[in-house]
Order: C-alpha cells, then sequence, then structure tokens
C-alpha cells in the first residue's frame, strides 16, 4: 500500500514534468476489492490486512484517519463493519509508482528534528524526488539513509515521509514526516491548504503596486509539455492563488515575497510569467534574457554576470508554518537566502545605488 498522503507539488521540477499529475484533488485508485457476498461483518483495516501484503494495521488506521478509505465511493473509518459486496478502495491524491528507492548517505541540512518530523533546507541543485534521469542523488534518496531504521523507511514506502516538494532549483524548506501518524496529519493539512508557506523571488521588472494576488487556473501547457501554462478562462486547469507583495525594487527587477494560497505545479514561476514579470534567470518561462532595463553593453554585460553568479531562477522557499502532528503547537520556521541569492541581491543594490 502506498502512504496515506497528499504530495503537494508546488513548484516541482524534473526533466518530463512526469509526475505533476499527481497533483491535488484528483484521486488516484491503489488497491480496490470487493468483498465477497458471504462475507461476515468485519472491522475494515483488519479487512484489508488480510488482503494486502507487506501492509500493518497502523498504515491502514493512518489512510483511514486522512480520509483516503472509500466504502462505496465514501470515506469510512478503521471501525466500519465491512459487509458482503462492499467495494473497498485506497485512494490517494497521485497515481501509483512503484520505483525503488535506494538509500544514499548525502549530507543534509536538518534545522529541526523530534520523533515525529524533521525539517530539510534543502540546497539549489538537489532534485527532491526521483524520476526520469535523476533515479539517485535525490533529497527522497538522502531522506531513505537519515531514516533507515524507523518504522517508515523500514516499511519500504519510497516517499521515505515526503508530503511536499519543490524544484530541483528552488532552495528553502521542507517537512518530512517521521511515522505514519504524522504523514498522514500533515498531508491533510497540505490537502486543506492551512500550511503556510512564503517564498522569496527576484522577478524581472517593477510593480505599480506594493501587493496583490494572482488567480488563474494552472495546467500543463497545451503547446509544451515540458511548461505549465495559465488557462485564463477557467474551463482546463486547476484553481491556483497566488499572494504578492514588493520587498524591494531594483528598477528593472523587483524581489517580491510570495505567499501560496494553493500548491500548484510551478505556481509562483508561471503565474508570475503570466502577469509579466519572470524569475529571473528561469529558463523555462522566459527569465533567462534580459526582459527590462537600457541597451547599453555594460547593462547587458552587468545583467549576463548576474546569470553566472546564480545560474538558476531566483526562487527561495524561505517561511514554512503549520500544526505539529503530535503536539499540536503551532510551529514557524525560516531559512536564511542562501549565498548565491545574496550574493545577487548584493550586486542589484551596488549597480541601483550606481544609477541614483
Amino acid at each position: 500500500m502506498a502512504d496515506a498522503s497528499y504530495i503537494d507539488d508546488e513548484l516541482f521540477d524534473d526533466p518530463s514534468l512526469c509526475e505533476d499529475d499527481s497533483e491535488q484533488q484528483g484521486l488516484y485508485e491503489h488497491f480496490a476489492v470487493v468483498a465477497d457476498k458471504g462475507q461476515s461483518l468485519l472491522r475494515l483495516d483488519k479487512f484489508l490486512v488480510a488482503r494486502m501484503e507487506h501492509c500493518s494495521r497502523n498504515r491502514i488506521q493512518a489512510a483511514a484517519d486522512s480520509g483516503n478509505i472509500l466504502v462505496n465511493g465514501k470515506p469510512a473509518k478503521s471501525s466500519y463493519k465491512v459487509k458482503p459486496s462492499d467495494r473497498v478502495q485506497i485512494v490517494l491524491p497521485y497515481p501509483r509508482r512503484d520505483n525503488e528507492i535506494h538509500p544514499e548517505e548525502i549530507p543534509l541540512e536538518i534545522p529541526y528534528e523530534d520523533d515525529d518530523l524533521l525539517l530539510v533546507d534543502k540546497p539549489a541543485g538537489m532534485v527532491v524526488h526521483p524520476g526520469v534521469g535523476n533515479w539517485s542523488g535525490t533529497l527522497v534518496n538522502a531522506l531513505a539513509w537519515h531514516l533507515r531504521g524507523t518504522a517508515i523507511a523500514d516499511s519500504g514506502e519510497m516517499r521515505a515521509g515526503l508530503v511536499h516538494r519543490i524544484d530541483k532549483n528552488t532552495s528553502g524548506l521542507l517537512v518530512i514526516a517521521k511515522n505514519e501518524q504524522a504523514h498522514a496529519r500533515l498531508a491533510k493539512q497540505f490537502f486543506d491548504h492551512t500550511i503556510y508557506r512564503r517564498y522569496v523571488a527576484l522577478v524581472w521588472g517593477d510593480f505599480a503596486e506594493d501587493e496583490g494576488t494572482i488567480t488563474g487556473n494552472i495546467g500543463r501547457s497545451p503547446r509544451e509539455r515540458q511548461k505549465m501554462y495559465v488557462f485564463e478562462d477557467g474551463s482546463d486547469g486547476k484553481h491556483a492563488v497566488t499572494h504578492w507583495r514588493v520587498l524591494k525594487r531594483y528598477n528593472y527587477v523587483t524581489l517580491v515575497e510570495c505567499r501560496l494560497e494553493t500548491g500548484r505545479t510551478h505556481q509562483i514561476r508561471v503565474h508570475m510569467a503570466w502577469q509579466g514579470h519572470p524569475l529571473f534567470n528561469d529558463e523555462r518561462y522566459g527569465g533567462d534574457r534580459i526582459l527590462k532595463g537600457t541597451t547599453f553593453a555594460k547593462y547587458r554585460q552587468f545583467v549576463e554576470n548576474c546569470f553566472a553568479l546564480m545560474p538558476r531562477h531566483a526562487l527561495h522557499a524561505q517561511s514554512l508554518g503549520f500544526e505539529h502532528p503530535a503536539t499540536h503547537r503551532e510551529l514557524k520556521f525560516e531559512s536564511d537566502l542562501p549565498a548565491d541569492f545574496r550574493a545577487l541581491l548584493a550586486k542589484w543594490d551596488s549597480y541601483k545605488q550606481s544609477e541614483n
């Protein structure tokens, strides 16, 4: 049985975008069985344990608690008594995957850890989940090593507690569950959009206002399969909302914070590009060329030097807040901007001062 989790795909990036169909409110069947006509009344968890290999009763109970087990199309608790001809399904918000994860001893920056969860401050350049072209060296490979000996890792679960993801070239905070209960409860918070997530981005252009909201359905581009796309008429894609606020203006580029109300693949990148403000050096969405500024050769060289200084899109997952799955305390974590981002802003600071 796959884990009872919601995998939030905000900003997930791999060469084929093959995993972004795991997104959000669509549910995918991972297991289904119809009770015999002679089935005697039996608790749902016991019924499933007897029919599923390598699946503990605790895992089934966690799935039921998070609403991922349906009986005749409706969520059912572990205590539900299965009746003759009942159709039982395990449904999760991502397609089933069967790739084996190999633990790898890869150093991780872990600003917080307890018995239930841990925080990872992911560096830019690290892929979160194995996929086409990236079967090793990922965050999940590193987590499988770090969490070895824990129940969630020993169960063979390929995500090793992963609840959400960010792009390979996005740096910043991710929360990881260390047991089934924590995994299910954190997953529910992501599914309900109650997680606080704040990103910092450097984007092209200036803004007429100091803050605003971008609302536009996001789905895979009908013309370029490697990109996501905003469907203005709302007939396709999935509902997406990004709140933004200006932090600092540099004339030709602007530092903004983005707070996510939803978590769609590449949400900040595609929403900002749609509004005419691609992320600085975002190759996929057109931010890797000069979009604003002068025609002077000196300026062109300055921007090229900035691209070389930070050879990735300028996006950092800076803040993450949620309710602790065991203690129910409200937690909030902050991540400092990485060195390349700080150096990039220092360079734009110097340029702005020289222009004044």
